[in-house]
């Protein structure tokens, strides 16, 4: 048996030696017993000493019953420890987790010690709307390693302002169609070339397009970053830059989840392990290089980030090499597998009902050869399947953790502490059954008015997230799916699911992002 998360194999023994011994003494001695000290444990610490055994029991207590949110609802677990909300981290089920916690507790829960999850979409507002004063907890400068931020993972709201009016400019949607139409439209033209090519090749005509997917949002991401594709749609398989993005996400989830397990990993001496560990160096150095080929004009302008460093420098300011790489690492993280999760679920969620295959094959029929993004926008059935898909099955559902700003905040019928981590999570809001007549169903017309014109709903609706953070390359992930839409049911019309993919297969697995838990999504063409 192997063990596979997002793509890391391993055996049972690697995982032993690798996670296990380092991940148990974890979560024994920091992760879920925060109060014990590890000189305390190391000495036999007695019960009458500060920080020894009652010390850390008296204040394990203090966290669960001594504060405001004792009132609030919850597993009585959750008040002692995180030691359940880590398990269903690790094991990609916290956002089902956190979610049957609201269908049994109600709009507010504790969900550990120290946080809550809100699904009230009042409430929702309140934290996200902008100036709320709620910032980004520290989960997210854990995220990336070293002390460099990005816009992802920056919590100082100035700093996070300044950096997205400089990257703001150049994702906007004239600013894409503009620059980058041409790119995203043949990008995606050839992944279904490659869809429709792939099956051809394979018995039955059997294909793998969630394969595909990730090998053009990955392309268009490195094009746009770095001005050269990282050439995953022309070879076929993922590419060596790739590779080590994916060490990197891995080692990130581990260190925001288990911090000490990452420094206990670093003198882990096996080769798998140590790929991991120095992913994000290998990454940081191939765009530092791209970065100096920018600046001697070996590329040009053909990439955003010699926009944005030729536009910042016109103002007197200027990012280091460093700094551009870190962001544009971030871009290729972030750009690469949420677009090709949706377009994978969405196909899979509309080739489960042939009513709106149906619908949506007749629509995209109607386009004239060489149309634009302009074209894509005005079908109002296109745009309602893609909203509806995001609702279900966007890429990025799980936690949205703020922390409680300075006086303390009233959400729901509870009064919550400064400092108190306070998550949202669009899973749930998006199934909110006061918000969307029968959630759990997917139903484009509910995103459509009542003479047929595409209409976005006026409840809560978040799959790029909120307020002043909502994700900078949205219009670029509008536009992605546009034409992965559009191209992939006028090419292959007619496709149908294959035996392989069940719903158990395409249940959603989280690790953060979500993603099928097969890891795969195969169709039948012809």
């Amino acid at each position: 048996m192997e063990l596979n998360i997002r793509g890391f194999n391993a055996s049972p023994a690697t995982i032993c030696l690798c996670i296990g011994i380092p991940l148990a003494a974890c979560l024994f001695l920091v992760s879920n017993l925060p109060s014990l000290r590890l000189q305390t444990v190391l000495q036999g610490g007695r019960a009458n000493q500060p920080g020894g055994w009652m010390g850390g029991n008296t204040q394990v207590l203090r966290r669960a019953y001594g504060t405001p949110i004792r009132t609030v609802p919850g597993p009585w677990y959750a008040k002692l420890t995180q030691l359940w909300l880590k398990k269903h981290t690790l094991a990609g089920r916290r956002m089902h987790y956190v979610h049957s916690l609201h269908e049994k507790y109600g709009p507010v829960v504790r969900i550990s010690p120290s946080e809550i999850d809100v699904s009230d979409p009042a409430a929702f507002k309140i934290i996200h709307r902008i100036n709320s004063g709620f910032l980004k907890s520290p989960w997210y400068a854990s995220f990336r390693t070293g002390d460099t931020r990005d816009l992802f993972s920056m919590t100082n709201p100035k700093q996070h302002a300044e950096r997205r009016k400089l990257f703001a400019p150049v994702f906007s949607n004239s600013a894409l169609r503009k620059n980058w139409h041409g790119e995203v439209a043949g990008k995606v033209a050839v992944a279904v070339g490659k869809i429709k090519a792939d099956a051809a090749t394979n018995g039955g005509g059997e294909v793998d397009i969630f394969k595909w997917w990730t090998y053009m949002a990955t392309d268009v991401i490195s094009q746009l970053a770095f001005g050269e594709a990282f050439g995953m749609l022309e070879q076929g398989k993922k590419t060596k830059p790739m590779q080590k993005i994916e060490e990197s996400i891995k080692f990130g989830l581990i260190s925001s989840e288990l911090p000490l397990l990452c420094r206990i990993l670093q003198w882990v001496p096996l080769k798998a392990v140590q790929d991991m560990v120095n992913a994000n160096e290998l990454v940081q150095a191939h765009a530092e290089a791209t970065m100096r080929r920018v600046r001697h004009d070996s590329l040009g302008a053909s990439n955003i980030f010699s926009r944005i460093v030729a536009e910042q420098e016109k103002g007197g300011g200027r990012l280091s090499d460093y700094d551009v790489a870190f962001e544009a690492g971030g871009f290729i993280v972030a750009g690469s597998g949420t677009t090709a999760v949706t377009l994978t679920y969405l196909v899979w969620a509309v080739l489960s009902r042939p009513a709106v295959q149906a619908r949506l094959e007749s629509e995209v029929a109607g386009l004239e050869d060489g149309f634009t993004d302009v074209d894509l926008e005005k079908l109002p059935y296109l745009s309602a399947v893609i909203e509806e898909t995001l609702r279900l099955y966007g890429a990025a559902p799980g936690a949205l953790p703020r922390t409680v700003p300075h006086g303390g905040a009233t959400l729901g019928e509870y009064f919550i502490p400064e400092g108190t981590t306070v998550s949202t999570q669009a899973y749930t809001l998006h199934r909110d059954k006061a918000s969307y007549a029968e959630p759990e169903r997917f139903a484009p017309d509910r995103f459509l008015s009542a003479t047929g014109e595409f209409q976005p709903t006026q409840a809560v609706f978040c799959p790029f997230g909120a307020g002043s953070r909502t994700c900078v390359g949205m219009h670029l992930a509008f536009m992605e799916l546009r034409h992965g839409v559009a191209q992939f049911f006028r090419e292959c019309k007619g496709a149908r699911l294959s035996a392989k993919t069940t719903p158990a297969s395409m249940d959603m697995a989280n690790y953060f992002l979500i993603g099928p838990a097969a890891d795969q999504c195969w169709v039948t063409l012809g």
